[in-house]
């Protein structure tokens, strides 16, 4: 246990670091990942409920881009839709810099008080690319948090194998 200087429990937010990979090289991800229509055709297929590229801004040196995604609450484990009452949306900001393909991103969700703050990379291997998230997720309820953010681990990582793969089968479309 932590505490803090008053003997509290201090607050702890839960890690996260997920790695994918693809067969196209860094060059080739980043540019899908920082592309319009590449965004809309994702939130399309992965979406969920009422999906929505809400802002979109580039430079020469950077893109930044905030994502609206939904997920319905029948498919939502019983201790989120206990807290809910109700579907979920996701609101995601991702902004990526071109000069090593480095970005950050920032999650919060509806109806929870927390959030997540990560980096990431994207770096050439042997035989493709490697995206890395790392960062970490801090749900500020008393008892549930840790529960939460578990899930909110778990969820994020299955949605960033989720992306891989369509960045893949996108890719593939148009080489």
């Amino acid at each position: 246990m932590v505490t803090t200087e008053n003997g509290s429990l201090r607050d702890m937010a839960r890690r996260i670091e997920h790695r994918t990979t693809s067969r196209w090289p860094a060059r080739d991800v980043y540019a899908a990942l920082v592309d319009q229509t590449y965004l809309r055709d994702r939130l399309a297929e992965l979406g969920g409920t009422n999906p929505e590229l809400v802002a979109f801004t580039t430079t020469d040196q950077s893109t930044s881009y905030q994502l609206k995604q939904g997920v319905p609450a029948d498919r939502l484990p019983s201790v989120a839709r206990g807290l809910l009452g109700g579907d979920l949306v996701i609101d995601r900001a991702e902004s990526w810099t071109e000069a090593g393909h480095t970005g950050t991103v920032e999650v919060t969700l509806n109806g929870v008080p927390g959030r997540l703050d990560g980096t990431i990379t994207l770096a050439d291997t042997a035989s493709g690319s490697e995206l890395t998230l790392t960062g970490q997720v801090k749900v500020s309820i008393p008892i549930m948090g840790g529960k939460l953010e578990a899930m909110i681990v778990e969820q994020v990582s299955l949605l960033l194998d989720k992306e891989s793969e369509f960045t893949a089968e996108w890719l593939a479309r148009r080489a």
